[in-house]
């Protein structure tokens, strides 16, 4: 891979249209860079911060995220589930992440935080430590996960069956704790 020195560089690429597959980044600041149906295939980023990018589409074929924050972005359609799995460390903050997959992915201490989390796929997934405070979960479906520890404070619209997750000393706030529920045909007043 092909090492960029610069952040400089980073914005020269952006603005030929350089790709960004094959490349490896590293201690790198992405801000405000539309990013939209570009390739990071076979590209690495380690300690990388992407700052009110618009991550749209991107394919993540094979890519490297070692350490990397997803700040204020906008991340739509993404299949992490095509990451390298053995490098893998990133986290969200107040992005709106929508109709993208994490199953299969072990995920554990992952951050989801003040995020717009919808419509997402996280199926046999270990989430194990992960936070998802204060996101709003809207059609984001859980599915054979390992939810033992995370944290669901102040969440909203989550919908978890716990017949089909492991539910170990998972936090949750009231009253959106109740739709834990919703899996029984009961009546509540």
């Amino acid at each position: 891979m092909k090492k960029l020195p610069t952040e400089t560089t980073l914005l020269v690429l952006k603005n030929t249209n350089m790709p960004y597959a094959n490349q490896e980044f590293e201690s790198k600041k992405f801000k405000k860079i539309n990013f939209t149906d570009l390739s990071f295939k076979n590209s690495a980023f380690t300690d990388c911060v992407f700052d009110n990018c618009n991550l749209s589409n991107v394919k993540l074929e094979n890519t490297k995220l070692q350490n990397v924050s997803f700040k204020n972005c906008k991340i739509l359609g993404l299949h992490f589930t095509e990451c390298h799995k053995l490098i893998l460390d990133f986290g969200f903050e107040n992005s709106l992440i929508s109709l993208s997959m994490f199953s299969g992915l072990n995920l554990n201490n992952t951050n989801f935080k003040d995020c717009k989390i919808y419509e997402c796929e996280f199926f046999d997934t270990n989430l194990t430590k992960a936070n998802f405070e204060n996101s709003d979960l809207k059609g984001t479906t859980f599915q054979n996960s390992n939810l033992s520890f995370t944290s669901f404070k102040n969440a909203l619209n989550y919908e978890i069956n716990p017949y089909q997750n492991t539910l170990k000393k998972t936090k949750f706030s009231a009253p959106e704790v109740i739709s834990l529920l919703n899996v029984f045909d009961i009546e509540l007043e």
